[in-house]
């Protein structure tokens, strides 16, 4: 009998593709991986996990490639860790009468300005918003919207690209940015210009038409959006959280969205919840880590097993906090040194230590998620001690950042009779 396989359509450098493989494998099947640049994942290689190299935005090449594979193996199913193929993965599930998401659905979904004018519709709550294609597009929404605005590309993810502009010269500054080609853009440059909804965050982690869990997460101050902490289950009444989880099914039947996971951002403001944004796919790393830590419950795993017609098990085990603190840094340059993380793992409640970066490496950061210099996750029986467990560790981590060299002193490091001057380092705030 030919062994079960689950194709996953590219993975994820520092987000769940690692994940997918793993519990692929713990299911029984084997994950083989399609991308165009499989070496861009270390943990294929590191694991010995099989992968092809195709062009990921060429379904017809996909379907000779999985057509190809089916010859030896029996096509369980068809998934990705990643939104910019999500769409292609239901094309390819319809092409093999595979389960799967519907793909028009998650297109309307990824181009955000598509999905503004659905959640319109349906009467959801979201912020005042505009389409802009140039510099005069964005000045006129901004002033119609009233600052303070958020500029963002209308397809995009991971918060690139995103700020929020606080007055008429910072409009400017970022639409410069946006369209004078600095931002790499995925589809033809169009902006976002939405209003600024103002209150606390919350994030909505759901499984077909069920709300698994609601988290609260909080950002570095302005004017971008990485976020620094995020704790689950919220702190909610019981009144809010019905409020978020209904707006939530609401906005899966306005997108079309009722099956397998997505990912939504809200925020409580003066007129209670608004929706942010729709995520048509699983909450990047360690959103899944945190769901299982507080419940019990693997979306990873219970996802693979819809894409692959098994029956799903989405009841909680227990009732835990999780929380994760983001290592964000406080200026760019060439990071010196960061402690090892044996110390901060080994205190007890720690769930996972990851690091993303390595000594020598360097750091630019652009105000979105690749900011990151890495995550400690804890956990424990309530928000108290999950949230002095993650402080204890955080406290244990420290790092240095040294200034990138300037010109003279490239000269100097090239002369090796010229003493170098001496560098400042800069360490965890």
């Amino acid at each position: 009998m030919a062994r079960r396989a689950l194709i996953l359509l590219e993975g994820h450098v520092t987000g769940n593709g690692l994940l997918y493989v793993q519990a692929a494998q713990r299911l029984g099947l084997r994950p083989i991986t399609l991308s165009v640049d499989p070496t861009r994942y270390d943990y294929l290689a590191a694991g010995g996990f099989e992968a092809c190299r195709v062009d990921t935005d060429n379904l017809d090449a996909l379907i000779r490639e999985c057509s190809r594979l089916r010859v030896t193996y029996d096509l369980a199913g068809i998934a990705s860790a990643k939104e910019s193929v999500y769409a292609t993965v239901g094309k390819l599930c319809c092409h093999f009468d595979l389960p799967g998401p519907n793909p028009a659905s998650i297109e309307r979904c990824c181009d955000k300005f598509t999905q503004r004018q659905l959640l319109a519709e349906a009467g959801i709550p979201i912020p005042a918003y505009r389409l802009a294609t140039d510099a005069a597009d964005v000045k006129g929404s901004a002033a119609e919207i009233g600052l303070p605005v958020v500029l963002k590309p209308a397809v995009g993810e991971g918060s690139r690209g995103v700020r929020l502009c606080r007055n008429a010269d910072e409009v400017a500054e970022h639409t410069n940015y946006l369209l004078g080609g600095k931002h790499v853009w995925r589809s033809l440059p169009r902006i976002l210009v939405e209003e600024f909804a103002q209150g606390p965050l919350y994030n909505v982690y759901t499984m077909g038409n069920d709300v698994i869990g609601i988290s609260a997460a909080e950002f570095q101050p302005p004017p971008y959006f990485v976020c620094r902490e995020t704790i689950l289950p919220a702190p909610l009444t019981d009144d809010e959280h019905k409020r978020i989880a209904d707006v939530s099914l609401s906005c899966l039947r306005a997108l079309g969205l009722g099956w397998g996971p997505t990912n939504i951002e809200l925020r409580w403001t003066k007129r209670g919840p608004v929706v942010i944004e729709v995520n048509p796919r699983l909450a990047g790393a360690p959103h899944p880590h945190l769901v299982q830590l507080a419940y019990g419950v693997d979306l990873i795993a219970e996802h693979i097993k819809l894409v692959i017609g098994d029956e799903w098990d989405l009841r909680k085990r227990r009732s835990y906090t999780a929380a994760v603190r983001s290592l964000l840094p406080d200026r760019d340059g060439i990071l010196d040194w960061i402690d090892d993380d044996s110390r901060a793992a080994a205190v007890s409640g720690v769930a996972e230590v990851k690091f993303f970066v390595e000594p020598k490496m360097p750091i630019v950061r652009k105000g979105d998620y690749g900011d990151k210099l890495g995550y400690v996750v804890a956990a424990a029986t309530s928000r108290a001690r999950t949230e002095a467990i993650l402080q204890r560790a955080v406290d244990l981590i420290d790092w240095s950042i040294i200034p990138f060299p300037t010109l003279g002193e490239r000269v100097q490091s090239a002369s090796p009779h010229l003493a170098a001057p001496a560098q400042v380092p800069s360490g965890k705030r």
